[in-house]
């Protein structure tokens, strides 16, 4: 629903991996990167402190709960690997159905139980001392490995085709309006 949402309006971009990914294709400046990631980071700090308020938690808080191995760190390489293959594949051949191959593909075959596949993400859960969380100690294994299976997944993904139609989810440029025309269109 967010993806669908906000697609038109910055491109849908939560995650840095996804946002790495498409700077390494030169599909987005690396100054537009670094600003996307800055607001993926601090989203996902405003979104932890507000679970926080809505569950009258204290605001601030550190995980305790340790969270590391292979078998952890593997799980996060197929779960970012499935959702970047997702996204790129499906919106070079089929942007307006992107989201929803996020969702129902990337969201149910790809991710691993502990769902650290965003970067941003993983950094709040490291703020929230709650059942599905990981202690901060943690945090940098799961970071450090998103930035390297982006670089291999950039050079794997590299010779999927890229939309340069209108209406594509990756492409943030668009206005609104330009869009929605584009989904309007018959072909």
């Amino acid at each position: 629903m967010l993806i669908s949402i906000f697609g038109p309006v910055s491109g849908a971009h939560f995650n840095p991996a996804v946002t790495l990914v498409l700077s390494l294709r030169d599909e987005m400046t690396w100054l537009d990167a670094l600003r996307y990631v800055a607001a993926q980071l601090f989203g996902a700090l405003v979104g932890v402190w507000a679970a926080h308020l809505m569950f009258e938690l204290p605001l601030w808080q550190l995980s305790t709960t340790v969270r590391s191995g292979a078998g952890q760190w593997f799980a996060e390489f197929v779960a970012t690997f499935g959702l970047l293959l997702t996204i790129i594949g499906c919106a070079s051949v089929s942007p307006s159905a992107t989201a929803y191959a996020v969702y129902t593909t990337a969201a149910y075959w790809f991710t691993a139980s502990t769902s650290f596949a965003n970067p941003a993400v993983t950094i709040a859960h490291g703020l929230s001392d709650t059942f599905v969380e990981i202690a901060p100690t943690n945090v940098a294994a799961f970071i450090c490995f998103p930035w390297g299976r982006c670089s291999f997944a950039s050079r794997a993904l590299a010779m999927a085709p890229r939309h340069r139609g209108r209406g594509s989810p990756i492409a943030p440029s668009e206005s609104r309006a330009a869009y929605l025309a584009s989904e309007l269109e018959p072909g």
